[in-house]
């Protein structure tokens, strides 16, 4: 037990020191290797191969590049004038049209990043305008950004099925409704933070021409999320095929992405896969060490003789995790801390497809909180605004997104019954 205990501790200490994640993960394989296995350190290639050699991965740059090419493309301008005709006689439509907006992206990119860019770069300037002032903007758009992390499909979702070897498809579904939950709740504060403002007239007219115009783009995410959940399509096939669609889509029919934008977005993905791909490789090969060893197994008995209870044991589970979402980026705490959480989760009853919702909703939030808030970090960028005031208008999105924790937590059934 006490060698889990020091990997534990130099975990911890190798992350407060700023190592390279590579680093730190190949210091680990290097120490499980010497204390439980039989200190070979050529088996850590073999590895990681075994762990790597996995159809689902593909779906990961798949999806990316998808998301990159409409945020070049007027999918996401689209979307945004088809939710504000419909939202206009609510006051603060536009916010809400925003948030539904980002709802609708991120149930096609996959990604958090994508979202925050590809609506905040629309609707930014247009908040402004209206006059919803410039703390409530920023807010709005990096809170709403996070729900291409929830809402599937869901990149981090794929990231934890593969480590914890948990069904994708099924944390997919586990994730609509907490996804529409967290869209309610932002949308609800929204609605309440714009209850003075002047509303609008529903326009039909214009509603119908947003509706036609933009009918491609609606039809994205009924193809895709109807073929994931009716299981006609695997999660790497579904990828697959938003990127053919978006492709058409935006080449032939919008006419908004030509070769050179194609060109530059490949590059983008490539990119970034190549410093994923990597670490996910040694972080998997880590896993498959773990386990063999049985190293959760003595972590999870050792743990049942401090926390004695379930709420105990999801309510500190949420402490670390919106502790951890402040200091280390989503990836690295799923590679790192989902397998171990799912063994200590199943030892005090907690499905492992709820334990997962609850992980992606804590470091969702993460995205919010400084000081390496990724979606902070972002949205600082694309809006060329100060750090601190982001963080700042992001406060009381973060207030509201807890309380959709909370209830995602402690009622299962939130994430469960669309399984049973």
């Amino acid at each position: 037990m006490i060698e889990a205990i020091i990997l534990f501790c130099l975990v911890i200490g190798l992350l407060a020191l700023r190592v390279n994640l590579v680093g730190v993960l190949l210091i680990l394989a290097v120490y499980i290797h010497f204390v439980w296995g039989d200190g070979i350190l050529s088996y850590i290639v073999e590895d990681m191969w075994v762990a790597i050699d996995k159809e689902v991965l593909l779906s990961i740059p798949l999806f990316l590049l998808c998301g990159s090419v409409m945020s070049k493309g007027a999918i996401a301008n689209r979307m945004i004038n088809i939710a504000t005709t419909m939202t206009a006689p609510l006051p603060g439509g536009l916010g809400i049209a925003t948030i539904i907006t980002c709802g609708i992206f991120a149930a096609i990119s996959g990604s958090s990043a994508v979202t925050l860019i590809a609506v905040g770069s629309l609707a930014y300037p247009a908040l402004l305008k209206e006059g919803y002032g410039k703390p409530f903007s920023l807010g709005l758009l990096t809170s709403g950004g996070t729900l291409g992390v929830i809402i599937p499909p869901s990149i981090p979702m794929i990231l934890y099925g593969i480590v914890t070897e948990t069904s994708i498809v099924d944390l997919f579904i586990a994730g609509v409704i907490p996804g529409i939950l967290l869209t309610l709740l932002l949308s609800a504060y929204a609605l309440w933070r714009a209850r003075k403002m002047e509303r609008k007239r529903f326009d039909a007219t214009a509603f119908l021409s947003a509706l036609r115009s933009g009918i491609w783009s609606i039809l994205m995410p009924v193809l895709l999320l109807g073929g994931i959940y009716s299981g006609f399509f695997s999660p790497t096939e579904s990828a697959a095929i938003a990127l053919a669609y978006s492709l058409i889509i935006e080449i032939f029919v919008h006419r908004e992405v030509n070769l050179a934008d194609l060109y530059d977005t490949v590059v983008e993905t490539a990119t970034l896969m190549g410093s994923l791909f990597p670490v996910l490789a040694i972080a998997l090969s880590v896993n498959l060490l773990l386990t063999s060893h049985q190293v959760p197994a003595e972590l999870t008995n050792w743990m049942s003789g401090l926390i004695t209870d379930k709420f105990t044991f999801l309510l500190i589970m949420n402490a670390v995790l919106l502790v951890v979402g402040c200091i280390m980026d989503m990836t690295s705490a799923i590679l790192i801390l989902a397998p171990i959480l799912m063994y200590l989760g199943r030892n005090y009853g907690v499905d492992p497809i709820h334990l997962g919702i609850i992980m992606t909703v804590n470091l969702e939030i993460g995205l919010l909180t400084p000081p390496l808030g990724m979606n902070l970090i972002i949205a600082m960028t694309a809006f060329r605004e100060n750090f601190n005031l982001i963080a700042k208008s992001a406060l009381p999105f973060v207030l509201v997104m807890l309380i959709g924790l909370a209830l995602i937590t402690y009622i299962p059934q939130l994430s469960l019954v669309l399984l049973r």
